[in-house]
């Protein structure tokens, strides 16, 4: 009997051929002896298709039409049979030794659902940047509780994984949502589970030109408020988050 439980890694993928290769040796690399890889891919017309097939009989890859990337990831966790489950986005990668981490802190903290750590901001070279949001995210998930989360997204998408209980009882990721599906899971798995938050990096998040939070960071700021309304927040969580939101937008505005 392997000693490691099950970890079920999704990535969704449109047209990421130039990235998605760091994204899939990054996941093989980690050399977790108790693993199911699938790539849900809406259809790429660029090269992604010849990048997987590389490494059939290493993972399971779709590639058809889907609803956008939350309904990506969420065929993937109905394909899912493992313990743990995760996505990571085909422009991004994981730091070495992630898995084992993530594993032993799951076997020695049974009574955690989902555990979320630090990361790295890189640029399309893989160039470390903005080291000020990394630190000021860190500084909120350190302090991690409800309330918090409602003032700012501190979670790190990559970092973050969690037992598919999970799944099972407070549902999916809200496929109607194009940018914050993730924050609003959050939220959820905030409200319902004991989470452990961790110093450690295990991820490299990667802006690029093309990238949501890159590109569309506006409409992305605008639908994470939407998200937030649904729970529920004080006046001055509310509050606080507008204007975190708008600062960030002004300083982008001048930074970029």
């Amino acid at each position: 009997m392997n000693k490691y439980p099950k970890i079920s890694i999704i990535t969704p993928s449109f047209n990421q051929g130039k990235f998605i290769r760091d994204t899939i040796e990054s996941v093989l690399n980690q050399n977790y002896p108790n693993l199911e890889y699938f790539i849900i891919d809406g259809g790429s017309s660029d090269n992604t298709l010849g990048v997987l097939r590389q490494y059939q009989g290493y993972l399971t890859w779709v590639s058809e039409k889907d609803n956008g990337q939350a309904d990506a990831i969420n065929k993937g966790i109905r394909m899912a049979t493992g313990e743990i489950i995760t996505f990571i986005n085909s422009d991004d990668y994981y730091l070495p030794n992630t898995l084992f981490k993530v594993a032993d802190l799951f076997l020695t903290h049974p009574e955690i659902v989902w555990i979320t750590g630090n990361y790295q901001i890189i640029d399309e070279n893989k160039k470390t940047i903005e080291p000020f949001v990394v630190t000021y995210k860190n500084y909120f998930r350190k302090r991690s509780n409800p309330h918090r989360l409602r003032l700012t997204n501190y979670i790190i998408q990559p970092s973050t994984f969690w037992r598919k209980k999970a799944n099972d009882e407070i549902g999916l990721f809200d496929a109607t949502l194009r940018y914050t599906f993730d924050y609003d899971y959050w939220l959820r798995l905030m409200d319902n589970y004991p989470h452990l938050c961790i110093d450690d990096p295990l991820s490299a998040f990667r802006i690029h030109g093309q990238s949501k939070g890159g590109a569309e960071y506006k409409q992305q700021f605008k639908e994470e408020i939407d998200v937030l309304k649904r729970y529920q927040p004080s006046n001055f969580e509310y509050l606080f988050h507008v204007i975190h939101n708008w600062l960030i937008v002004k300083s982008y505005n001048i930074f970029k």
